[in-house]
């Protein structure tokens, strides 16, 4: 009985026979919601990337590219996973109009991971979801079974929008200084050595971006986009960090000339990216700096430079 009931409810909306239901991107950990919105009909574009694309609302970016959009972005997620969930979307949407890819930190740094400590369901992942029929008893499944249910009954409010969208950060009206300034003096700093000549930059998780670009029609627009960043983690001038960053974008370049796409750089010295008050910390900005970023992608801006501009 407790597995029919996880069976029909079908809590993150894979199974091939659950009944209709208005179901709902249920789990806080959204490598387990969503690839239903990968998968689902009502998109023809895509926002990959980590919680630095996460703001990117596709009610701003739909009339900007003429599209319908997914926000697919998920805190932390490697790139690997990245590559993971848009292979799903470009499974079930071959011939898409567009498609965004966020590369930050975790595409530029000097490890290609995996995974992180969140778990990642790769069945759901898959061509086929008839295996997900084994994954319907576990506490977990029956905990968001009946978190899933509630939601559609409307005793529970759903945790990401329809689009993926959620705003995860405060609102723009509750910026304050002394959060803010104590946010970036909890921050890692950057590596501030002096680079060396003879510094050798691997940057292994790129590797993983070009074989999925491949898969892409011509007529589908593909922007690339580095995103903005306080100027802090950028690296000074002649230091290591700021030298991986020269490499990440020479690289990325090179990728996106060679598949037919845009790179936008947000990550550059600015009004933007030199102000605190348009970031929660060091990585996250705010609401208002997000319609910049849409604005950015979708055509020339004073904040965006075109490292690679469409073909």
């Amino acid at each position: 009985m407790l597995y029919a009931f996880v069976a029909v409810v079908d809590p993150w909306d894979t199974l091939p026979l659950s009944p209709p239901l208005p179901r709902v991107p249920i789990s806080g950990n959204a490598r387990f919601s969503m690839p239903a919105l990968a998968r689902s009909p009502r998109f023809d574009a895509a926002v990959v990337g980590t919680s630095t694309a996460r703001l990117l609302q596709p009610a701003a970016l739909d009339p900007a590219f003429g599209a319908r959009f997914v926000n697919l972005s998920m805190n932390s997620a490697t790139p690997w996973e990245q590559t993971q969930i848009l292979g799903v979307f470009l499974r079930a949407h071959p011939a898409p109009r567009a498609v965004l890819v966020s590369i930050d930190q975790a595409w530029c740094a000097g490890t290609a991971d995996r995974l992180t400590p969140r778990p990642f369901p790769e069945w759901m992942y898959g061509a086929s979801l008839w295996p997900a029929y084994r994954h319907m008893l576990t506490p977990f499944a029956v905990q968001e079974a009946a978190n899933q249910l509630w939601t559609v009954l409307g005793f529970k409010r759903p945790r990401y929008g329809l689009d993926g969208y959620t705003r995860f950060v405060p609102d723009d009206a509750a910026w304050d200084a002394a959060r803010v300034d104590a946010a970036f003096a909890r921050w890692a700093a950057v590596d501030a050595a002096p680079a060396r000549p003879d510094d050798s930059i691997a940057l292994p998780a790129l590797e993983l971006l070009a074989p999925l670009l491949r898969t892409l029609p011509p007529g589908t627009r593909v922007v690339l986009f580095l995103p903005p960043l306080h100027v802090s983690q950028h690296g000074p001038t002649g230091s290591r960090a700021a030298a991986r960053w020269a490499a990440c974008k020479q690289e990325a370049a090179g990728i996106a000339r060679a598949h037919g796409a845009e790179l936008v750089d947000f990550l550059w010295a600015n009004a933007l990216t030199e102000s605190r008050t348009n970031f929660w910390d060091p990585l996250h900005y705010r609401e208002a700096v997000a319609a910049r970023v849409v604005a950015g992608l979708a055509g020339p801006t004073p904040d965006a430079r075109r490292l690679v501009p469409l073909p």
